[in-house]
């Protein structure tokens, strides 16, 4: 279009050579899939675009009725490919920025001559070019001219929609085939010399719409994106502050970088442009490689990514090497992933995935290590106090095989911590459990022997149906005989009874459904990812408790665990005892979360002192007005609970 009226093409002379050059200076083309019904690129993007170029404009106004989706494809590209002739194509270098193809009129005329088509980088370009097209005519190209092309050029890379800009130049009267030496790349420069100058286009190139955001969730996870680009300087800043990499303003005179800028620092400060740069433009592989030794030797992860065989080198050297799914061969086996859709987002899912995996993995771990805590200090303190027996080994077997195995397979379907991506990356080097996890280990094991011993103790000191035993005559039952006045009235053989066992053994495995309920989150407590959060998890203790209520209430079982059912007061007295431990864990979340959580001050922003908006946000308020009225009415429950400790 030209003042809102649609032109033709073919009418001006410049965009006829224009077209000639992007479909000439192209390996790639078009292609209609009939089974999806779209029209597919055939080799390298940016080509493919131009491709997509010749066919809109139509400079040899092709008669295109009547074709086929098929022979539409490439209707006008073939057409100019029927005029020229394609001798030989000078392979794109980094150190010239530009290809070029050797052309020869298919029918050769005294006026017709061969040419030389040039595609490449604008500054890189222009700089060989000494004459520019200027309709038929070829004048000289001058500082001013060259100067207004080249602010015209960066004008579309930095503004509004950042093109990516392609000059395209040809040579007139270019060197004899029989004189150029094909052999040494490094020749080809001196071939693509006093070059006219033929027009410019721009690629919509647009990031994503989820890039931007997932670069802020990088920033908020401590994840440092560079971009490393064959793009123009200024393409590419534009393109970090549209992404989020650079704010609006912000001065990138110490955070951008070019190729050959960042060849020309000392090694001092190519280090230092690692630490702190975010873009590098105009770039070549070995410049890739280095900077992945730089960040490396600041003991850093390094994830990279690439899609050609150039790329090889920096995927391999990295820790973690990316190929994108539409990459080569070579890229892809030396990466560790590829990433199918091509897409930035995915890898920060991944990445989110991956701190969820290996946190359910320590939720796993700690549910297992604090329940077998609690049943070594349970045999341990049973065996101190001088108490009967609390549990026996098949009531052991019993709990470790198949009650605390359902919950512990369903903290593998955790959601991710809400917070998940608010926290630094870990320490490759910190252990698995820290101290702090041991003494929470700890902490709750010694909770869950002590519950359980204190159940069985209950029954024998406070029950309504028990014997009311004192704690001397409870701890020395082995003394009772009927001539010992320290056990007047105390019929020895209720230390035989199953029911402390059954009250120890219930309170174990109502504690332990509680542990799992805490192992839902590391540091988050469960009033914001409330239980129904991993329905896993709510089905696996359900079926546990099921089976507990099988071996208490179904004949013979009750008699093979040595144990006997409970009535509604003794269950009343195991909730009592078993809920606790919830108490407990949410303290020590809460003193985790709050003062403990590294890099918590450095990744999170500084917020005002806790209104309550502030501190009840997030909470799960189904979850509160279902539990606290259930826990109020369980406590106001007479239980003869205080007596055993006033006793």
């Amino acid at each position: 279009h030209k003042d809102d009226k649609l032109i033709k093409c073919s009418q001006y002379d410049g965009l006829v050579e224009l077209a000639t050059i992007c479909a000439l200076c192209n390996d790639s083309s078009l292609d209609y899939n009939e089974a999806k019904g779209v029209y597919e690129k055939v080799g390298e993007a940016t080509e493919t675009a131009l491709t997509c170029l010749v066919e809109k404009m139509n400079v040899f106004d092709t008669d295109l009725k009547g074709l086929s989706r098929i022979e539409r494809a490439n209707a006008c590209n073939s057409v100019i490919k029927q005029l020229m002739k394609k001798e030989f194509t000078l392979e794109f270098s980094r150190d010239r920025k530009s290809m070029s193809v050797y052309c020869t009129p298919n029918k050769p005329s005294r006026t017709s001559m061969s040419k030389m088509f040039v595609k490449g980088a604008p500054e890189g370009v222009i700089d060989r070019c000494t004459h520019v097209r200027v309709g038929n005519a070829k004048i000289p190209l001058t500082s001013g001219i060259k100067q207004k092309i080249m602010s015209v050029i960066r004008e579309w890379g930095t503004g509004r929609d950042t093109l990516r800009c392609l000059a395209l130049a040809t040579h007139d009267n270019p060197p004899r085939k029989e004189e150029m030496n094909l052999e040494d790349s490094s020749n080809f420069i001196n071939y693509e010399t006093n070059l006219t100058f033929v027009g410019c286009v721009g690629m919509l190139d647009p990031p994503r719409i989820e890039v931007a955001s997932s670069i802020k969730l990088c920033k908020q996870a401590g994840i440092r994106v560079i971009m490393i680009t064959g793009d123009n300087k200024g393409t590419a800043v534009a393109i970090c502050r549209r992404i989020g990499i650079f704010v609006e303003d912000e001065d990138v005179s110490t955070k951008a970088f070019t190729g050959r800028e960042f060849d020309e620092l000392s090694l001092a400060a190519q280090r230092d442009a690692c630490h702190h740069a975010r873009c590098f433009a105009r770039v070549e592989p070995s410049h890739k490689s280095k900077i992945v030794e730089f960040l490396q030797s600041f003991d850093e992860i390094t994830a990279m990514t690439g899609d050609g065989v150039n790329d090889a080198p920096a995927l391999k050297k990295a820790e973690i090497g990316i190929a994108m799914g539409s990459g080569t061969a070579v890229a892809k086996t030396a990466s560790e992933m590829v990433l199918a859709d091509d897409n930035f987002s995915t890898i920060v899912a991944a990445v989110e995935e991956g701190r969820a995996i290996y946190n359910n993995m320590k939720q796993f771990i700690r549910y297992l290590i604090s329940s077998n805590v609690g049943e070594v200090v349970c045999i341990f303190l049973t065996a101190a106090l001088g108490f009967p027996e609390a549990l026996i080994p098949v009531q052991l077997l019993w709990v470790n095989l198949v009650t605390d195995g359902l919950p512990a397979t369903a903290l593998g379907f955790n959601p991710p911590d809400l917070d998940i991506m608010n926290k630094p990356p870990r320490n490759p080097k910190e252990p698995l459990i820290s101290g702090w996890l041991f003494f929470r280990y700890l902490a709750i094991g010694c909770y869950v022997g002590a519950a359980t011993v204190g159940a069985a103790a209950w029954w024998f000191i406070a029950a309504d149906g028990g014997p009311r035993v004192t704690f001397y005559q409870l701890s020395h039952f082995l003394q009772c005989k009927e001539d010992n006045p320290d056990f007047s009235g105390v019929d020895c053989v209720v230390f035989e009874s199953p029911y402390p066992m059954t009250m120890a053994l219930s309170v174990l495995v109502t504690i332990e459904m509680c542990n799992a309920l805490n192992s839902l989150s590391e540091n988050q407590s469960l009033m914001r990812m409330p239980p129904w959060e991993n329905i896993w998890l709510v089905g696996a203790i359900c079926l546990s408790m099921s089976l507990h209520f099988l071996i208490l209430y179904v004949e013979p079982l009750p008699i093979i665990f040595q144990i006997t059912p409970l009535n509604l007061t003794q269950w009343l007295m195991v909730l009592k005892i078993s809920l606790p431990v919830i108490l407990l864990d949410e303290t020590l979340k809460y003193v985790a979360r709050n003062y403990l959580e590294p890099g918590k001050d450095s990744v999170r922003p500084a917020t005002k002192p806790c209104s309550l908006s502030a501190c009840t946000e997030g909470v799960s308020w189904p979850f509160v007005f279902i539990t606290m009225p259930l826990v109020i009415w369980l406590y106001s429950t007479d239980t003869n609970f205080s007596d055993m400790f006033w006793s």
